[in-house]
């Protein structure tokens, strides 16, 4: 019996797969483009895809596609004091897939966002780098949805090519504060 059951879900979900890919047709271009971000997958893309509708000049600047979806912090000061910093509520659909994209990318060592979420992680905990990564993420989807171009990844090594002797300072601290001379 759980055996019927499975195998009836299993139909279904191939349906409704197959339903989607339909659909999804006119926009491929777009779907294959976005799937070249590191943590992106199909999966990923087509909500992407289906929240944004894969149209970026509905959007003026990528800045007011992050702030649509809810990644961009708050600004709430009166008088000189921060009151708030909570993201704006966006959607909720984008925002999970995001969050999950980014989370894989954190997990992966080589990439350059992967990269950037350990050095905003240490100083400002998961979530917060998270957020920053879901972030970056759709300001590189508005830029490949309005040029059209691939992804390019920086590398690992983008921040330490940036700054070298910021690199060399900090690892001659840790190893003084190793103890070795």
């Amino acid at each position: 019996m759980h055996l019927d059951l499975i195998d009836r879900h299993t139909e279904a979900i191939e349906e409704i797969t197959a339903r989607i890919e339909v659909v999804i047709e006119p926009f491929q271009g777009f779907r294959d483009l976005i799937c070249t971000i590191p943590g992106i997958g199909l999966l990923t893309a087509d909500v992407i895809v289906a929240e944004t509708g894969a149209d970026m000049t509905r959007f003026p600047t990528a800045g007011h596609l992050a702030s649509w979806a809810g990644t961009t912090p708050g600004s709430n000061e009166s008088a000189g004091r921060v009151k708030s910093t909570r993201t704006r509520p966006g959607n909720p659909y984008l925002q999970g897939a995001l969050g999950a994209a980014a989370m894989a990318c954190s997990q992966n060592p080589s990439t350059y966002l992967g990269a950037r979420y350990r050095r905003i992680a240490s100083r400002r905990g998961p979530m917060k780098a998270n957020v920053a990564i879901q972030h970056s993420m759709l300001i590189a989807i508005w830029h490949m949805g309005r040029d059209g171009t691939l992804y390019e990844d920086p590398g690992a090594d983008f921040f330490t090519r940036l700054h070298p002797e910021r690199a060399k300072n900090r690892a001659l601290h840790q190893l003084e504060a190793m103890g070795c001379k």
